[in-house]
This record gives structure tokens, sequence and C-alpha cells, in this order.
């Protein structure tokens, strides 16, 4: 019987309002610094790739966030530095706008039926969580969203000591929740770190692309309860 139902957040309950590499390319131009939005795109995501998991082991959470920041300044340069752009006067500058707009509201939105499904999840007696690689700056963000009173729990890897797919990321959520893995179903959209990722922890796995749109979820749910 399943008993709670956990998401991924970027690309399954929210979604960014442009690319990453229009942002990017938008915060450039009013730097100074023209740059195509299209390589800069696949600039990031090869950085984003190269990254190491955003966990800091024995850190105090204040060392967290500055090491979180620290992690996003380094992808945000190196996605730059891969064009051979010319210098900007302060880099710092625009990494800081870069950092804080994606804090925002301004920079997403929620899939559509989110809410919705959220809100039927939870009046079924369902517990409802997020388990996602994002930084410090999610709980703020959902709550901004108007996301955050219909989730139970919101895991990151700063809370369990890992990031996914290992599944001790998935194992805290679902003892915050109070439930077995296989009572739980996982929903995201990133074939490793989620379904994969989800699926070796034990839980069951809906990739999101497989919904018209996240109202779907309630059916799902009762069709495989």
């Amino acid at each position: 019987m399943i008993r709670a139902v956990l998401f991924d957040a970027v690309g399954t309950l929210i979604h960014l309002r442009e690319p990453v590499g229009e942002t990017y390319a938008r915060f450039a131009r009013a730097a100074g610094v023209a740059v195509a939005s299209e390589p800069l795109q696949a600039a990031f995501a090869r950085a984003l790739r190269s990254m190491p998991p955003m966990v800091f082991p024995r850190r105090s959470a204040a060392q967290v966030v500055e090491a979180e920041r620290a992690w996003w300044r380094d992808v945000v340069r190196s996605a730059f530095d891969a064009l051979g752009v010319p210098p900007f006067t302060d880099f710092e500058r625009l990494f800081g706008r870069l950092f804080e707009h994606f804090a925002g509201a301004a920079a997403w939105r929620c899939a559509e039926g989110a809410a919705e499904a959220l809100t039927a999840l939870r009046a079924n007696g369902l517990g409802t969580g997020m388990v996602s690689n994002f930084d410090h700056r999610l709980p703020p963000l959902l709550a901004e969203l108007g996301l955050a009173p219909l989730l139970d729990t919101v895991v990151l890897p700063a809370d369990a000591g890992a990031a996914k797919p290992d599944p001790r990321i998935f194992a805290l959520a679902l003892s915050r929740l109070g439930v077995r893995s296989d009572q739980a179903v996982y929903v995201g959209d990133d074939a490793e770190d989620d379904i994969a990722g989800a699926g070796r922890a034990g839980l069951r796995v809906l990739d999101v692309g497989q919904l018209p749109d996240l109202r779907a979820l309630e059916t799902w749910v009762v069709a495989h309860g």
C-alpha cells in the first residue's frame, strides 16, 4: 500500500522560467559582456556534470551554506571560461546577482498541476516530501512558490550527508515520513539520480514524463496502490 509520495524538485515540481543559458547571457550583457545563450547553456551543462556531489561533511551549517555558494560559483565560472568569454570587470558581482536570482520565484514556476496534486495526495492521507540535490535556497523558494505547506519534509544533501543517487538521502526522507521504502513512490525526471537512485533505495518509481501533468498523479497512485 502506498503511504507516501516523494518528489524531485527541478524538472518535476518546479521548472525554470527560461533556460539557464539565456539567464546567464542576459545577466552577462547587463555586465557589459556579449555571449550567445545556446553555447553557454551547453557549457553550463558540461560544468554541472563535472562537479562532485554537493556534500560537505564535518562542517557547520554556516560553513555548508558558504560551501554550497562556492560550489555554484565554480559552475558559473567554468561555464563562462569554457567559451573564452572576455573577463568581467567584476565577476563576483555578476555571480552574486545570478545566485540571488535563482533563489527567488522570479526565476521559477510550479509545474502544471503541482499544487493540485500535492493537495489531493494529502487529502487522501498520504505523506508528501521532496528529495533534491538543490542547496539551502530551496526551502524558502518553495515557500515563495506556495508549495512548502503541501510538503511534509524536504531533504537536501546537507541534511543527509549524501546526494542522489545515494540511497542514504532517500532513506532519510522515508525515516522522517515514518514509512518503509516499499510504501513510497518517488516521482522524478532524471534517469540516474531519480529513477535508478530511488529504485536502488527500494522505492517504487515514476518518471514524471509518463504523466500528462501532475494532476494525473492521484489516479496513478490509486491504480498502483
